[in-house]
C-alpha cells in the first residue's frame, strides 16, 4: 500500500495506494535501545538490512505523512531524529503537533515535492532514513537511493504497506499495517516491549468500542478532505484506504467504498446527494475552520440523516497509517452511535 500522503495536491493523488510487500524481523530481547540485543535483521521492500546497533542519526522524509515521525515519538525515540521533514499541523494526540514542531529539521532547503533532495540528504550523514513509501528512494525524482545511503552507512526503511511502485494497488490497508510499522521500529531500535505495549493498548481500546457497537446497525460514513479537491468539489471523497478498517471497527461502513477502486472517489454532486450518509467525517487538512467545512457540507445536503441529526466528526492524522488509529475508532463511534456511549 503506497502511502504517498498529502502535503501537496499531487501527493494526495497517490494517497494510500496499496501494493504487496513483506517485512520480517529477527531480534534479540528488548534492551530499550542498548546494544546487547543486536545485530537484528529487517527485510524491507524485498531487501534485507542488518542493524548492528540502534540508529542514532535518523532522518524522516516528508511524503505528506506524519505516520513515521509520530510512531517514533510514540516509542520515545524523538531524540534520535536529526532531521524531520514531516508536519501536518493537527492531531488527535494531545501535544503531538508541538512535539513535531520542536524536532530538528536539519535546516534543509526542500525540493519542489517538499522533501529532502539527494545532496542534502547525504550531507546530513544519517545512519537511518525513513521514507513514507519506497518511491522516496527514487533517483529519477532527485532523491538519494537506498544504495546511495548504504554507501554512507545508512540503513533505509519504508512502511511495509507502502513498498512497490506508485499507482499499484493490491489488497486492503488495515490498522494492522500501523501495528506493523510500530513493530518494525521497535525491532530496529531495540524497544520491542514498548512497541507491543502501544499496540496492546490500542487493541484494547478498539475492542472496547466493538463491545459497545457490535449489536447496533452499521452507520454509513462519508469521508472527505475539503481542502484537497483534485479536480472537482467531490474529488477527495474517501474510497479505499485504511480508514475503511477504522470505520468498520467503529461500527460503520464507508458510504462510498464501492464507488471506486481507487483511493479517492471523484463523484458528481448527484451521486453525493443520492447517498445515504448517517455521519460525515471531515479530514482537517490545513483548514482554518474544519467545523465550518462540515457544517457547509451538511447544509448542502439536508436530506442526509447526518444533516438532520447534525452528526459529523473532524479528524486528522488518526484515520491514516500511524500509531493513533484507536482514537479515530473511538471518535467515529461516539458520533455514529451516541446511544452506546
Amino acid at each position: 500500500m503506497n502511502y504517498k500522503r498529502f502535503t501537496l495536491a499531487a501527493a494526495v493523488a497517490a494517497l494510500l495506494l496499496t501494493t504487496g510487500c513483506t517485512t520480517s524481523s529477527e531480534a534479540g530481547p528488548s534492551n530499550e535501545g542498548a546494544q546487547a540485543g543486536y545485530p537484528v535483521k529487517i527485510t524491507n521492500c524485498g531487501k534485507e538490512y542488518t542493524y548492528e546497533r540502534a540508529p542514532s542519526r535518523v532522518v524522516v522524509m516528508n511524503g505528506g505523512s506524519v505516520a513515521e515521525v509520530s510512531a517514533l515519538l510514540e516509542l520515545g525515540l524523538g531524540d534520535r531524529i536529526v532531521a524531520n521533514a514531516q508536519s501536518y499541523g493537527a492531531s488527535e494526540v494531545d501535544g503531538r503537533v508541538d512535539a513535531i514542531k520542536k524536532l530538528p529539521t536539519g535546516n534543509i532547503k526542500l525540493n519542489d515535492m517538499m522533501d529532502i533532495p539527494r545532496e542534502a540528504m547525504i550531507g546530513l550523514t544519517p545512519d537511518f532514513v525513513i521514507s513514507t513509501y519506497d518511491g522516496g528512494f527514487r533517483a529519477e525524482a532527485g532523491f538519494a537511493t537506498r544504495d546511495d545511503l548504504a554507501a554512507v552507512g545508512a540503513n533505509t526503511y519504508a512502511p511495509r504497506s507502502s513498498c512497490g511502485e506508485v499507482g499499484t494497488v493490491s489488497g486492503k490497508p488495515t490498522i494492522e499495517d500501523s501495528y506493523a510499522l510500530l513493530r518494525d521500529l521497535g525491532t530496529i531500535f531495540g524497544v520491542q516491549d514498548r512497541a507491543e505495549k502501544v499496540i496492546a493498548d490500542s487493541k484494547a481500546r478498539i475492542a472496547a468500542v466493538g463491545t459497545k457497537t457490535a449489536s447496533l446497525p452499521k452507520q454509513n460514513v462519508m469521508m472527505i478532505i475539503p481542502g484537497m479537491a483534485m479536480g472537482g468539489e467531490f474529488s477527495s471523497v474517501g474510497g479505499n484506504g485504511l480508514w475503511n478498517d477504522v470505520m468498520a471497527k467503529a461500527g460503520a461502513v464507508n458510504a462510498f467504498e464501492g464507488a471506486t477502486q481507487q483511493t479517492f472517489a471523484n463523484l458528481s454532486r448527484e451521486q453525493v446527494a443520492k447517498a445515504d450518509v448517517d455521519t460525515l467525517l471531515v479530514v482537517n487538512y490545513m483548514s482554518k475552520d474544519p467545523d465550518a467545512d462540515a457544517r457547509k457540507l451538511l447544509a448542502q445536503f439536508p436530506q442526509w440523516d447526518a444533516a438532520k441529526n447534525k452528526r459529523y466528526v473532524v479528524l486528522s492524522d488518526s484515520v491514516f497509517l500511524g500509531p493513533s488509529n484507536h482514537l479515530a475508532v473511538e471518535k467515529i463511534a461516539q458520533v455514529a452511535h451516541p446511544e452506546a456511549f
